[in-house]
């Protein structure tokens, strides 16, 4: 009776040293409250939730012990080392589906349902817009240097720069080429900077924007836009592709999936493509990229100081590319003769149609009669277009 009751002992003790609950430490413990914290933010608080609801999860899956679904040793080293034929049969399924950011899939097909989403009518009306757009990536520019500054590599500092497009798909492009298991920061941890600050635009911007106008630029009403024809919405997808992959042929992937998305949508013959880029397709690589790349959040990568230095560079970035686009704004509110609101530079960042409606909630607090909307949509499309292409600048002149 004694044996039997010894074997019971040692089954249990195995079976107890074997679980997830003997084996969670501390680290583990603190990223999935973590965890917990961004699904609040994204269920209640309603922050980006579409992407960050599923980077949450994943984030919880990937630090439940012994669950398996990911595992980061299979992507250590430069990318050129990793062997995707191990990865297929031995991953889990967070590896298989890491694949698809990995390889760069993910987030050109986001940028496809985004342009089959988009209307460039703004921007080809009011083609000055295209310089409010550019002005506004003054923010990944500066950040790149301060990071730079701080002790991040070129890679780090590269990706961290990125947030201040206030693009997600872009952000995890640009940094899922530049970074490896070795660095200090993960795609995870931009990914979670990026999409959080996307979320807070209405509370970044507005202080920016009053602080760096007045009530009179702030009052400037503005003539109605006139209607974009036709032809040159047609037009106008093919030759930004061609400028742009001539220019910079790194920044083809996002711009060229961007405007097909659009040409589809403008060409009026695509009716069930356009709906499915921009509805079912769209919704299942979100799953699929925000899952995975809440995988790669693990506790050596969160819990230290470096991530710390990323969400403040984040905001830093955000915030000096919004008053980079005011800026801009001033100086055409000025060569116009007063004709242009500073407030439509601030929808320069990419938070498409957020930050645009942001500019015209502003100027309607300044004046109730004073319609913004259409004006600050030109920079808000020309902000996803020169964040892709300040993405392509970059991984042209950093090694990956």
């Amino acid at each position: 009776m004694s044996e039997v009751w010894r074997i019971f002992g040692d089954t249990v003790g195995d079976l107890w040293q074997t679980s997830g609950l003997y084996n969670l430490g501390w680290q583990e413990i603190a990223l999935i409250l973590i965890s917990f914290g961004f699904m609040y933010l994204a269920i209640v608080k309603k922050f980006e939730p579409l992407l960050l609801l599923p980077i949450a999860f994943g984030m919880f899956l990937t630090n439940l012990p012994f669950a398996e679904m990911y595992h980061p040793e299979l992507f250590a080293g430069n990318p050129a080392d990793i062997s995707y034929s191990e990865i297929l049969h031995n991953g889990g399924l967070l590896d298989l589906l890491y694949l698809g950011v990995k390889l760069q899939i993910y987030p050109p097909l986001i940028f496809l349902g985004i342009g089959c989403m988009t209307d460039f009518g703004p921007l080809i009306s009011n083609p000055r817009s295209f310089l409010l757009g550019a002005a506004a990536q003054g923010g990944i520019i500066l950040t790149f240097v301060v990071a730079a500054l701080l002790g991040f590599s070129a890679a780090e500092a590269g990706s961290i720069a990125i947030i201040g497009g206030a693009d997600g798909p872009t952000s995890i492009f640009v940094s899922t080429k530049l970074l490896t298991q070795s660095e200090k920061i993960s795609t995870g941890s931009i990914a979670l900077a990026a999409y959080t600050y996307m979320a807070l635009v209405p509370v970044i911007q507005p202080p920016i924007m009053k602080l760096l106008t007045t009530k009179k630029e702030r009052s400037v009403k503005m003539q109605a836009l006139r209607q974009a024809t036709k032809t040159e919405k047609i037009i106008f997808p093919i030759a930004v592709t061609l400028i742009v992959s001539l220019m910079v042929p790194s920044a083809t992937p996002l711009v060229g999936m961007l405007m097909l998305g659009n040409l589809m949508k403008e060409s009026g013959v695509c009716e069930r493509l356009v709906k499915t880029a921009s509805n079912e397709l769209m919704n299942i690589v979100t799953i699929f990229l925000g899952v995975s790349v809440g995988a790669t959040t693990q506790a050596d990568k969160i819990l230290n100081l470096e991530f710390g230095k990323v969400i403040i560079l984040g905001v830093f970035a955000f915030g000096f590319g919004t008053a980079c686009g005011l800026i801009f704004g001033k100086i055409m509110y000025k060569l116009s003769g007063g004709k242009v609101n500073p407030l439509i530079g601030s929808a320069g960042v990419s938070a498409v149609p957020m930050a645009a409606r942001v500019a015209q909630k502003v100027g309607a607090q300044t004046d109730p009669s004073n319609f913004l909307l259409m004006h600050a949509m030109g920079p808000n499309v020309a902000g996803v277009i020169g964040s892709a292409v300040a993405a392509g600048v970059l991984l042209s002149i950093i090694p990956w």
